[in-house]
């Protein structure tokens, strides 16, 4: 495994680490927003994996369906957890105040969790 794939695992999990304690103060778009990017650098991290990078969320997004969905590498409930997260991330970040709840964002945070041990798995085999 290269650096930069063991960097992206790293702040993946820093950042859900920030996720909850945004939640826990009360920051509940911006925590969503974190939980959001956890998922995003892990799968940054599996993409790299097979040499894959792109500079758009939206190219991430989509080769990760394509490149691990599809073919069966991870489950595909993996890549509705990340589009569902892009929308609430969009939403706490551009809409007005309060715009996630609670419960979506702690919703989010298990689902970055879980999507990070999924891609640890894949690329650890542990």
């Amino acid at each position: 495994m290269t650096d930069g794939i063991k960097e992206l695992l790293a702040k993946a999990a820093q950042s859900i680490d920030a996720a909850e304690l945004l939640l826990r103060d009360g920051y509940v778009d911006f925590s969503a927003g974190r939980a959001y990017y956890a998922m995003f650098y892990a799968i940054e991290a599996v993409l790299l994996s097979r040499d894959l990078s792109y500079s758009k969320h939206s190219a991430v997004i989509a080769a990760f369906g394509k490149e691990f969905v599809k073919t069966g590498d991870l489950d595909s409930r993996f890549h509705r957890y990340l589009l569902d997260a892009f929308d609430l991330r969009n939403a706490g970040d551009y809409g007005l105040m309060n715009t996630v709840s609670e419960e979506q964002a702690g919703r989010v945070i298990a689902e970055a969790r879980e999507l990070l041990v999924a891609v640890n798995i894949f690329l650890l085999g542990v």
